[in-house]
Parts: C-alpha cells; sequence; structure tokens
C-alpha cells in the first residue's frame, strides 16, 4: 500500500475500535492520552460524520457486518430532519452521500432536502440557524452552510434558487464587507477584513456576532467547502460565479498555515487539525473544477494531508489507539477539548485521503 492507503487503513481501523467502545452512542471527542471517547446520545451536530465514518469504513472493507453498521446508525439520524436547526445540512448530508445502494439512506437524505427547502426563511434569504442547539434562532452562521447547499439544491423546484439564496446571503454576511443592511457587498473591498462567521438578525438588520469569533479556524474552513462544492456543481442551482470567485479569493489567504491556529487572535494557542483536514477536502474538490488552479490545490492538499498523517496521527505501538487524529480543538475561547481527536477531524482526514487514493469520487459527497 502507498503511505496514504495506510494512513487510510489506521484511520478507518480506529472506527473499528470507536464502534465497539462507543455501542449505540455517538463519539463526539476522545481523550488525546487514553483515547477514550465522550459520546452523545443522538449525535449532535456530528452524528452524521460518525455515520460517514462508518460508510467510508464500509466501502474500504467490503464487509457485510460493516454495512449493516453503518445502515443501523444512519437510521438514527432519522430524528434530525425534523429538528428545527440549519446543521441538519452537517448531519444528514454527510451522514448519507456516502451510502451507496442504501435505500433508507436515500429516502432520509430526500426528506432532510424537502424539510431544509421548507425551512427557508423567504425574509431572511435563508435556513436560519434554528432553535434545537440553542442560541439565537436568527443567526448564519459558517457552519450552517455545506452540507444544507448540498440538500437544498437537490430538493426539487425551488431548490436551487434556495441553495444559491443560502450560500450567497452567508457569503456577502461571512466573507463580504457586509455592513450590516441590505445591498449586494463587494468582496474586493472585504480582503483587508477579518471574516465573520456568525451574524444574527435583528429588526434593523443583521449584526455581527462574538461567538464564534472572527478568526475561528473552522469558520474559513467550512465556507471554502462550501463554494468549493459550488463551484464543482455549476447546473445544480443559481449561483453568481463572480461572487463565488470573490469569496474564494478571499478564503484562500489564511496565512500559509498548514495546520491553523483554532483561533487567529491566538496565534500561540492551540491548533485545530480538523480545520485542516476541512480545508483538504475543499482543495482537492477544487482541484477538480474547470478554471481553478487544478495543480495548485491539489498540490496544498496533498501537502495538508501528508503533516496531516505524519504530525498529528498516532501510530502503532503506544499506550494510545494508533489512528487517532490528535490536536483537534472543539472549542478555544471555553478550553473545550483543545488537542483532542474530534470525529469530523476523523472524517474530513479519511475523506480526503481516501479521495486522494481513489476509493471514493469526491463529487459524491
Amino acid at each position: 500500500m502507498s503511505a496514504p492507503e495506510q494512513a487510510l487503513a489506521q484511520v478507518l481501523d480506529r472506527v473499528l475500535v470507536t464502534r465497539k467502545e462507543v455501542g449505540e452512542r455517538f463519539p463526539l471527542f476522545a481523550d488525546p492520552d487514553t483515547g477514550r471517547w465522550t459520546t452523545t446520545g443522538r449525535g449532535s451536530w456530528t452524528g452524521g460524520f460518525w455515520a460517514g465514518l462508518l460508510w467510508l469504513r464500509s466501502r474500504w472493507t467490503g464487509a457485510e457486518d460493516d454495512r449493516v453498521a453503518a445502515s443501523a446508525v444512519t437510521r438514527r439520524l432519522a430524528p434530525w430532519a425534523s429538528a428545527d436547526t440549519v446543521t441538519r445540512g452537517l448531519i444528514l448530508w454527510y451522514g448519507t452521500a456516502l451510502a451507496e445502494g442504501d435505500a433508507e439512506a436515500a429516502a432520509l437524505r430526500a426528506r432532510a432536502a424537502e424539510a431544509c427547502l421548507a425551512a427557508v426563511d423567504p425574509r431572511l434569504g435563508i435556513v436560519p440557524w434554528g432553535a434545537a442547539l440553542g442560541g439565537d434562532r436568527e443567526q448564519a452562521r459558517a457552519d450552517g452552510v455545506p452540507g444544507t447547499v448540498q440538500l437544498l439544491a437537490a430538493a426539487g423546484a425551488g431548490g436551487g434558487a434556495a441553495a444559491a439564496s443560502h450560500l450567497h446571503r452567508h457569503l456577502d454576511l461571512c466573507v463580504g464587507s457586509h455592513s450590516g443592511v441590505g445591498g449586494r457587498v463587494s468582496f474586493g473591498d472585504a480582503l483587508g477584513a477579518p471574516l465573520r462567521p456568525a451574524w444574527r438578525h435583528t429588526g434593523a438588520g443583521w449584526e455581527p456576532c462574538a461567538d464564534p469569533p472572527p478568526g475561528w479556524s473552522r469558520g474559513r474552513a467550512w465556507l471554502l467547502l462550501a463554494v468549493a462544492d459550488a463551484l464543482g456543481r455549476p447546473g445544480e442551482a443559481d449561483w453568481r460565479p463572480d461572487e463565488l470567485a470573490g469569496a474564494l479569493r478571499r478564503l484562500l489567504t489564511d496565512g500559509g498555515a498548514l495546520v491553523p491556529p483554532a483561533d487567529d487572535a491566538l496565534p500561540g494557542g492551540p491548533r485545530d487539525t480538523s480545520a485542516a483536514a476541512i480545508t483538504a477536502v475543499a482543495l482537492l474538490k477544487l482541484a477538480r473544477v474547470p478554471g481553478q488552479e487544478a495543480e495548485g490545490h491539489g498540490e496544498r492538499a496533498a501537502a495538508i494531508l501528508d503533516r496531516l498523517v505524519a504530525g498529528h496521527l498516532s501510530g502503532a505501538g503506544g499506550e494510545r489507539p494508533a489512528g487517532m487524529l490528535l490536536d483537534g480543538c472543539y472549542d478555544a475561547e471555553r478550553g473545550t477539548a483543545v488537542r483532542h481527536e474530534l470525529v469530523w477531524g476523523d472524517f474530513f482526514l479519511a475523506l480526503g485521503l481516501a479521495g486522494r487514493c481513489g476509493v471514493v469520487d469526491l463529487g459524491e459527497v
């Protein structure tokens, strides 16, 4: 096996260890010293990444017990289709997109797409953050874009327009030089401004939120992934290509770090390998898009994946399990799981490696 294939095998072997440990619960983050998982009962916003890891393992091994396990976890995500949260995109897109040939997963994805379309608020132009996970319901957040855009685009009549509206409103707010009131923004004017990953709607318009902060590494990564997905699916929605290109220029200005700080305002603080893994997948997707700098994006993605494997993936022979992507940061500001294995970090590392090895067509996901 090649080095990327060996790393992918390690991560997917870790999935089997995790599956036996967590049982019918969902892994969230694991202690970097022991590998023991903190779990949730319903999966929260990360449950789809656990299902996605199980589907990746099923594709890798071809074993029936792996397929059955993946299908069972995906079924347990079904209540999220009707939950009031835009994160159903993260949960039900990534939890079903790799479920090749599974009729139940396909039906759940279709239900989720219909629910997303029904949840669009025409006044805001988006599927709002929602009330299921707390916080102001009428928020626009960077982590509410990936997955949700794909579900909207697949929702039939009106879905393409809704997908474009949802994506572009988030880009206008989070990436553009938005003033807090209506009107189209200029990304060129915003090149020196910080990204604002979260906004809330008030009676007077939009205002930025303090949490997550402007320097949040995953804010940039999530938005880059959403733009890469839009550019890779030009016929699925009413994208505005010039604005996508402008947003992309801003999002690719990341200071050059292969593994970024969890918060740009804390350069000596924890790093976030999960943000790096998301970015690598986004770059691999961009490398497939005609007219993009394919070679440069592909090389950058490979460099990130190589750094994650060489510097942050636990090896065999130690006290902790092999195949853990360490140094992920759940929440730097609150000091929660700041150097841990994160289930979504594992997922995007595995997805990037699988795409690099030809195990998965990244256009599917």
